[in-house]
C-alpha cells in the first residue's frame, strides 16, 4: 500500500504491531482492525477512499496487522490471542500514538476485538463500526454465541452447534484444524475463501455447520478447485500478501483466536457499565454471510439492539468479506454514517479530539 506510511510499534510485552497510516495527522482518527485470516491490506479500498480528496484533510486512517499476521509478531501461546491481551495492546497503540478518541472499525474477529475494547474502554471511542459480527456476540464467548442459533434453520438434534460447529471443532482438536490447513494447497484455498456470494445459497445451512461430522473441507481438501481470480473479491497484490503472511506464520496464530472462548467470557465480566454504549454505532450486515448475518440468525442482533443507544444498520448484498466484495457500498455506508451520526467528513469538521 504505497499510498500509506508503514511503521512498527513495540508494546511493553516486547511484541510488535505493524500498521499503516495516511491522511491528515490533525484529522479524526479512523482505526481499521481486520479479522481472520486477513491483513491490514484487506481494507485497501476503504483506506484509499478515506485518504483521497476531500477526506485526506479530514481523517487520519490507521490499519493494523493484528497479532500473528504479516509483519506483526506471532507468538506460539494461545493466551497471546485472548481478547484481554489484544484489547490491552489496542489501548497501548492509542496511547503511544496520542489518540484520545477515534472511530474504531472492525471486521470478523476484528469486530469482536473492537467490541471488547468498546465495552471495557468506551472513553477511547467517538464511534464504532462493525462489519458482519454484531456487538454482544462473539466477544462474550462461544457458549453465549451458541445461545443465539436459529433453531428453525438448525434443529438442535441435527445441528447441536448450528453454524458454529467449526468453532467447536477448533476447540475440541486445534491440532486437527492446523493439520488440515497445513495440508492444503494454499494458493487454491486462499482464493476459495474469498469467493463472491452465491444468491442461490441464501437461507441454507452454512458449510461451517458440518465440520465436526464431515471433517475440515468435507474431508477432501484435494478437491478444492483452482478458481480464477475474477471469481473472488481479491486482487493480485492482496492475494500475494495473504500467501506471504500465511507462509511466514503458519496456522497456529489464526487458530489461536478460537482457543480463548472461556477466557474471553471471563474477561467480559469486567466490562464498564455492563457493556452499554452511549456513542454511535454502525453495523454493516453482509446479508449473504451464512454464519453471522442476523437476516438468517435474528438473535444475533438482539444484544446489539439492547446495548447500543445510537445504532445504525446498513444491509449489503455481499458475502462475509463485504469490504472487498462491495467496496463502493461499504464506503458509502461508512461515509453517510460518519456525516449523519458523528457530523464528520463535512467541510470544517474532522479535527482529532
Amino acid at each position: 500500500m504505497d499510498f500509506l506510511t508503514s511503521a512498527t510499534l513495540i508494546h511493553p510485552s516486547g511484541e510488535t504491531t505493524t500498521y499503516y497510516t495516511g491522511g491528515s495527522p490533525a484529522g479524526t482518527p479512523l482505526i481499521f482492525i481486520h479479522g481472520w485470516p486477513d491483513l491490514a491490506q484487506s481494507w485497501h479500498h476503504q483506506l484509499r477512499y478515506f485518504t483521497s480528496p476531500p477526506f485526506d484533510k479530514r481523517y487520519c486512517v490507521y490499519a493494523l496487522d493484528m497479532r500473528g499476521y504479516a509483519n506483526s509478531s506471532g507468538p506460539h501461546h494461545k493466551s497471546a490471542y485472548s481478547l484481554k491481551t489484544l484489547v490491552s495492546e489496542l489501548v497501548d497503540f492509542a496511547h503511544q500514538l496520542n489518540i484520545d478518541k477515534a472511530v474504531w472499525i472492525g471486521h470478523d474477529w476484528g469486530a469482536a476485538i473492537v467490541s471488547s475494547l468498546a465495552a471495557h474502554h468506551p472513553s477511547l471511542f467517538l464511534g464504532m463500526t462493525l462489519l458482519c459480527v454484531p456487538y454482544r456476540t462473539l466477544e462474550l464467548g462461544l457458549l453465549h454465541t451458541l445461545s443465539l442459533i436459529n433453531r428453525s434453520l438448525y434443529p438442535k438434534e441435527e445441528y447441536p452447534y448450528g453454524q458454529w460447529e467449526y468453532m467447536a471443532a477448533y476447540s475440541s482438536s486445534p491440532s486437527t484444524a492446523m493439520t488440515a490447513y497445513s495440508s492444503l494447497e494454499l494458493e487454491k484455498w486462499t482464493k476459495l475463501l474469498y469467493v463472491r456470494h452465491d444468491p442461490s445459497r441464501y437461507g441454507r445451512p452454512a458449510h461451517t455447520s458440518r465440520v465436526l461430522r464431515d471433517g475440515w473441507f468435507a474431508g477432501r481438501p484435494d478437491l478444492i478447485p483452482d478458481l480464477p481470480m475474477e471469481a473472488t473479491s481479491l486482487d493480485q497484490p492482496l492475494y500475494e500478501a495473504l500467501l506471504e503472511s500465511h507462509r511466514k506464520h503458519g496456522f497456529f496464530p489464526p487458530t489461536a483466536y478460537y482457543l480463548n472462548h472461556e477466557a474471553n467470557a471471563e474477561y467480559a465480566k469486567s466490562e464498564a457499565g455492563d457493556g452499554k454504549l452511549e456513542f454511535p454505532v454502525l453495523y454493516v450486515d453482509a446479508k449473504h454471510d451464512a454464519v453471522c448475518s442476523p437476516s438468517t440468525t435474528p438473535r444475533m442482533a438482539d444484544g446489539q439492539r439492547a446495548s447500543v443507544k445510537d445504532l445504525t444498520v446498513e444491509v449489503v448484498e455481499a458475502s462475509h468479506w463485504v469490504m472487498l466484495e462491495k467496496p463502493a457500498e461499504m464506503n458509502s455506508a461508512l461515509e453517510r454514517w460518519l456525516g449523519s451520526r458523528l457530523e464528520l467528513g463535512r467541510s470544517g469538521s474532522g479535527s482529532q479530539v
